[in-house]
């Protein structure tokens, strides 16, 4: 979506994976970067990112081409000054249309690809407001205070709304055109690393997401 000499903004579909891991080591996003840029700094497994999607999350994501850039951005994640805003499609209608949810978060001792809300975890916040009204659903706005592993997946579900189609905190949909949980990254708005310019992008949902938002719509 935007590239100058000091970084790059990426709209990830859903379904890449964003960088190498187990079982994963082709086809990911960095790979792509990397094919792109030919160097990108730190760690060459994490080549330039300044933060993650889960494979099955769509959506934008900020990548640093520079030591510096990379340095800049991460301190700014760090202090939140990074704004990121998720839409999702969750199971039920929360009782209040607009929340918090404080948890911390921590890997599931039962199950080593989960993560859970454990007290010796790291603080999680994660902010929500109801969007719209679908049938046996609805469709949420969220700010993340924090960005740990699965945070809005994990929250969701600890509510009781999990993410729908979500195959690891809620249950898959085979009816439903999804590659797995309704999760789109919308919304980006950070300080450029180096002009200082505020930066804002903005990336509509992917077919999936809309077409699944059409299903759940109920008839006028």
């Amino acid at each position: 979506m935007y590239e100058d000499d000091d970084l790059l903004v990426v709209d990830k579909a859903a379904g890449m994976v964003t960088h190498p891991a187990h079982g994963a080591t082709d086809g990911t996003l960095v790979n792509a970067l990397l094919a792109h840029v030919q160097t990108l700094p730190g760690e060459r497994i994490r080549a330039g990112l300044v933060h993650r999607l889960d494979r099955d999350t769509s959506g934008l994501l900020l990548v640093a081409k520079t030591d510096a850039a990379l340095a800049t951005l991460g301190r700014a994640m760090q202090a939140r000054y990074i704004e990121r805003e998720y839409r999702g499609i969750v199971i039920g209608v929360p009782d209040d249309p607009e929340g918090t949810i404080r948890g911390a978060i921590g890997r599931d001792p039962r199950n080593r690809m989960k993560y859970a809300i454990r007290t010796e975890g790291k603080p999680s916040v994660t902010h929500y407001a109801l969007r719209e009204r679908l049938i046996g659903t609805s469709e949420l706005t969220f700010w993340l205070e924090t960005g740990r592993t699965h945070q809005i997946r994990v929250h969701m579900a600890a509510l009781g709304h999990a993410v729908l189609n979500d195959p690891i905190y809620g249950r898959s949909d085979s009816r439903l055109p999804l590659p797995g949980q309704a999760l789109h990254a919308w919304r980006l708005r950070f300080k450029h690393p180096r002009t200082k310019q505020m930066m804002n992008f903005e990336s509509e949902p992917p077919p999936e997401y809309v077409a699944t938002l059409a299903m759940l719509r109920p008839p006028s």
